[in-house]
């Protein structure tokens, strides 16, 4: 029992970076409504601005692996924590667009490097029988990460304007710079955890791997685990290096499609767009600012459950079933969505303009009285009027004015959303990917992988704003929802099942 205590406590530390990335991720939301203004920032400007820790993620991802094999998990978390505090403080004091685009890379170095280690890490101190659910913490805590984020986002922006130091161009310095705190507590922590006791035998560290594995799961399954282990490790070919070449070898090429073919899938149905730009979503829908921030906090309460949901059940019925359920739930809830916005029409009147504070109403005397079928017709001819700057300034009050739409269906579809990645594609990738792979270059592929995954998320989040500017709300949904479609389809027929299976066993299977 105290051996399944330490197991437990020691994943939930591990998997704290997993807290950091979410919160990251998801805070940047609240912060494009006043950063875009401030400083004057183009579509493209925005794109990286949000973008950018993805991006330098993705380099991260492809030697954090490498890296960590060389010189242990643990060694490579405790930098990560240390570039995370950095990158949180930096980005609060950022005085340009420049200035906070270097510091968000800084944060990507960091979140891509845990995103790779932490479920390498856990899988290996984990037993066959509760790995799925042990692995889906680090997904747990990045929701739970949103759903703080989401929540700090609501509370700090609502102290906008009520008389206190709290201003338009202070406020997002806040709430950026709120995650040093635990930030620094991540780094703290990490000195606390062992290493793998995995890695340990594949450094010929026997006797620090057996105390380990000892202290983990006790002396009797401590002598099963070994054996297992030292079995995988003898029947790995003596000459196999993690390399780039040895990763395309026949034996592996099953092993690495599914990997492919999940970490592209998890990132470009537009998990990340949705995260990343939810309260500009809500808005998009006409519910004014305040609502858009309230209701991207019910996207971290959905979040957190149906991840919960997801680890009580990825161990009791399996990897495979609530990925293609899920993937499912995404295709349904994007279709819904894009049909949402289909149906919106815009009208902006005299009484509209007067009702929003500030708008220099004399230069739209064109639009106004005009019907505009779609949200790109009308925000080009809104942008004209008045120049891009000045729209981004009153863009959420001239679309909740103009708009004539059902908001509760994008609500339903993008909840729907979250909902159904949180029980599938958000857990079961990493999961999945911890499991595939032989001991001897898990660090390796699940690199390769990451960065893959990472360069998709990169290109979604970074095109996200000209996709609105160009294509609309209706098409960019419905474009997601196609790719679900395709991604069932490929995963219907090449998803094996790994649940109840040690990492040894999976490779005997698979690895042929």
């Amino acid at each position: 029992m105290k051996g399944k205590r330490n197991h437990i406590w020691i994943a939930a530390l591990v998997s704290l970076g997993g807290f950091l990335f979410g919160f990251d991720a998801s805070v940047i939301s609240g912060v494009t409504k006043f950063v875009k203004p401030q400083f004057a920032l183009s579509d493209f400007e925005l794109g990286w601005v949000v973008s950018s820790p993805t991006f330098s993620a993705m380099f991260a991802m492809l030697v954090a692996g490498t890296i960590s094999d060389r010189i242990g998990r643990k060694k490579v978390l405790i930098v990560v924590a240390f570039l995370y505090a950095i990158s949180a403080l930096w980005s609060a004091l950022a005085g340009g667009f420049a200035a906070l685009v270097m510091a968000r890379m800084i944060g990507g170095l960091a979140f891509g490097s845990a995103l790779v280690l932490a479920p390498i890490y856990i899988a290996e101190i984990s037993l066959a029988g509760n790995r799925g659910k042990m692995v889906s913490i680090q997904q747990l805590n990045i929701v739970l990460g949103f759903s703080v984020a989401y929540f700090s986002n609501y509370y700090l922006q609502g102290l906008v304007g009520t008389g206190g130091a709290m201003t338009e161009e202070t406020v997002w310095r806040w709430m950026l710079g709120i995650e040093l705190a635990p930030a620094l507590l991540y780094f703290v922590a990490l000195f606390f955890v062992p290493r793998s006791p995995r890695w340990l035998l594949v450094q010929n560290r026997e006797e620090e791997g057996k105390a380990v594995l000892t202290k983990l799961h006790g002396e009797e399954q401590m002598q099963l685990e070994l054996q297992q282990i030292q079995e995988s490790i003898a029947d790995s070919d003596s000459t196999n290096k993690p390399t780039l070449k040895s990763l395309l070898k026949p034996t592996l090429r099953f092993v690495l499609l599914i990997g492919l073919t999940v970490g592209i899938l998890q990132q470009i149905t537009g998990v990340n767009a949705i995260y990343f730009y939810a309260t500009t979503i809500f808005e998009q829908s006409g519910v004014g600012a305040n609502a858009a921030f309230a209701q991207a906090v019910w996207v971290g309460i959905i979040n957190v459950v149906f991840t919960l949901v997801a680890m009580s059940l990825i161990d009791r019925m399996g990897r495979r079933p609530l990925l293609l359920i899920g993937i499912v739930g995404i295709a349904i809830s994007m279709f819904l969505t894009s049909y949402g916005f289909r149906q919106a029409t815009y009208e902006l009147t005299n009484d509209d303009v007067t009702k929003i504070e500030n708008l220099p109403g004399e230069n739209l005397g064109g639009i106004v009285g005009q019907v505009y079928a779609d949200d790109v017709s009308f925000k080009n001819a809104m942008k004209a009027a008045l120049g891009e700057v000045e729209f981004s300034k009153f863009e959420g009050d001239i679309v909740k004015e103009a708009i004539q739409m059902n908001p509760i269906i994008i609500l339903i579809g993008i909840l729907g959303f979250v909902a159904s990645f949180a029980i599938s594609l958000g857990p079961v990738m990493w999961v999945m990917l911890s499991e595939l792979f032989p001991n001897w270059i898990r660090g390796l592929a699940i690199s390769v992988i990451g960065f893959i995954n990472s360069a998709t998320s990169w290109l979604v989040q970074f095109i996200f704003p000209w996709e609105l500017a160009n294509w609309g709300n209706a098409t960019t949904y419905l474009l997601y929802g196609v790719f679900a479609i395709v991604g069932f389809g490929i995963l219907w027929r090449t998803l094996p099942e790994t649940k109840g299976k040690s990492l040894e066993e999976i490779e005997k299977e698979l690895v042929k």
